[in-house]
């Protein structure tokens, strides 16, 4: 398992000490051959590096350290081997988003994009493209790892013998807080909804009379994060889209205007610049349906009186089951599960810990993509630390004997594949 971080950490936080290592030294040597993939002594160097600043007690040059990294550097590599043999393919912009997501893991590491720059020495937009291949061929090896194990399922049996098997070695399970919640989506009034379809379909009758779909963008759009690429969404794979958007844009002809497209977000103008058999070039100018001010804090009110309701002895669940909106867990009264809470965001820590065990918060926004809503959240109980037991911790076990399981099965799975691919060390 600390290999596995170890891994996965030297590609999402590459520290300086690790980079560092190789600097003056003129030459690299190939340690083993993979398929047509390659691993240098550096890269099982590197990984040693980022074990070592993980647990200090590790030497990076122990040369029995530096093997059990090399074996793990091979199973990757048979792993990606076999992913492109079974032609998974990965897209600019799933590529895009998981450097965003290491990007921001970066600036948290780090403190800012600046500092970030100067420890590398080389720009943003440099660091992307330099991290571009490792990225493309670790989403390679994690989609062909979810297709073949992302539905292994343990029966309650499985659970609890692993429990007996390995309750002693079981870490403890940190302080958490019980949470449930109602959730109240705002209504924005049919006048409201009339007035922005008419405003979407005389933009659209400008357009076709001017053929400048790119300053209406600027004039009009609603979607800030595209508005100065003239509305651009990038090539998109079939699927990613709202349905209801997606029917529309795929029967376009090139350069053609869509009529007003509704979906959660508002409605859309579209016009397709390019287009493949699975994928999309497209631009867009959103209308979004925003609710009124008077809207807002009717909403705020209705959960206000739920909350009076629940301290006047009326039990939460039963108000979630009746009047959430959240269909998720409205059936489980609204039950949002228990969180250790040092993972909580920062904005819903600061919110619990406001609370006694057995308090409702005062009405909250709620973003969940596309819809902002707000909510009320019961902080039901804390749960001390404690050793996991099935009785208490059945979800926590499951998980975690899931994923013992996966890993079982992976483990069998990469044996497998290095009795059909082509693997060597070379001394």
């Amino acid at each position: 398992m600390i290999l596995l971080f170890a891994i996965f950490a030297f590609y999402l936080i590459l520290t300086p000490s690790a980079t560092s290592q190789f600097e003056g030294q003129p030459l690299d040597k190939i340690v083993a051959i993979v398929g047509d993939e390659m691993i240098l002594f550096s890269d099982v160097l590197a990984q040693a590096q980022v074990l070592a600043q993980q647990e200090p007690s590790l030497n990076p040059n122990d040369p029995v350290l530096q093997d059990k990294i090399l074996e793990q550097l091979i199973n990757e590599k048979l792993v990606l081997v076999k992913a492109k043999e079974d032609s998974i393919t990965v897209s600019d912009e799933e590529i895009d988003q998981q450097w965003e997501f290491r990007l921001k893991a970066l600036v948290q590491y780090y403190g800012s994009e600046k500092r970030i720059e100067d420890i590398y020495g080389m720009s943003i937009a440099r660091l992307k493209a330099e991290f571009r291949d490792e990225i493309k061929k670790f989403l390679l090896v994690e989609k062909i790892k979810e297709k073949k194990f992302g539905g292994v399922k343990v029966s309650e049996r499985e659970i609890l013998d692993f429990f007996e098997k390995y309750q002693d070695s079981l870490p403890t399970i940190p302080e958490q807080v019980e949470l449930y919640h109602i959730v109240r989506s705002f209504v924005p009034s049919e006048d409201i909804r009339r007035r922005k379809l008419e405003l979407a379909r005389n933009v659209r009758d400008s357009i076709i009379l001017t053929g400048n779909f790119a300053k209406y963008v600027k004039l009009y759009s609603e979607d800030y994060s595209t508005k100065d690429a003239d509305g651009e969404l990038g090539w998109v794979p079939r699927g990613k889209f709202f349905p209801e958007f997606e029917q529309v844009v795929f029967n376009l002809q090139l350069r053609e205007i869509s009529p007003p497209i509704e979906t959660p977000l508002g409605f859309h103008i579209a016009q397709v610049l390019a287009k493949s058999k699975d994928s999309i070039l497209v631009r867009h100018i959103l209308f979004k349906i925003t609710p009124s001010e008077f809207e807002i804090q009717r909403t705020k009110d209705f959960l206000d009186s739920l909350r009076n309701l629940f301290y006047q002895g009326v039990s939460f669940e039963e108000l979630a089951k009746k009047y959430s909106d959240e269909v998720e867990t409205r059936s489980a009264g609204g039950f949002l599960g228990r969180f250790p809470t040092t993972d909580l965001p920062e904005n819903i820590r600061s919110i619990i810990d406001s609370l006694d065990d057995g308090q409702v918060s005062l009405p909250v926004l709620y973003k969940t993509h596309p819809v902002e809503s707000y909510h009320i959240i019961l902080k039901k109980r804390t749960i001390p630390p404690h050793r996991p037991s099935p009785q208490t911790d059945y979800r926590e076990l499951e998980q975690i004997c899931t994923a013992y399981k996966q890993n079982k099965l992976y483990l069998e799975w990469v044996n497998e594949l290095r009795r059909t691919i082509y693997w060597e060390k070379i001394k």
